[in-house]
């Protein structure tokens, strides 16, 4: 019986090793990598920032923004509720959607894409 365990073990192992011979494969670089990837970047570049200024930021000031008026809509119900009215967090979510808002004006030159 423990002589089948360790031929069934060695078969595995076998099998294994000729699975991963045969997995590997050699790549050999030919030509300069970084002014590949550099290529690319600079090919993708143009297109990240459409999207990023198209897409992604009006997605975030959209979401602020309906995050605003319902935090607003809640201060209001506890002003009415305890006679107290909390303006940080307001404050907070106005000042992140000014800086959503206008941050397309600015934020390639500082990231320096």
């Amino acid at each position: 019986m423990k002589k089948s365990i360790k031929r069934a073990i060695a078969c595995e192992l076998a099998s294994v090793m000729a699975f991963v011979n045969l997995a590997v494969i050699t790549a050999h670089a030919e030509g300069d990598v970084a002014g590949a990837v550099t290529g690319t970047w600079n090919t993708a570049k143009g297109q990240i920032k459409s999207v990023v200024d198209n897409v992604i930021f009006p997605v975030i000031d959209v979401i602020l923004a309906i995050l605003l008026f319902v935090k607003i809509g809640l201060a209001y119900m506890e002003y009415r509720k305890h006679g107290q009215l909390e303006w940080t967090p307001i404050a907070i979510i106005f000042a992140c959607l000014i800086f959503t808002l206008t941050a397309p004006l600015y934020i390639w030159s500082v990231v320096s894409i």
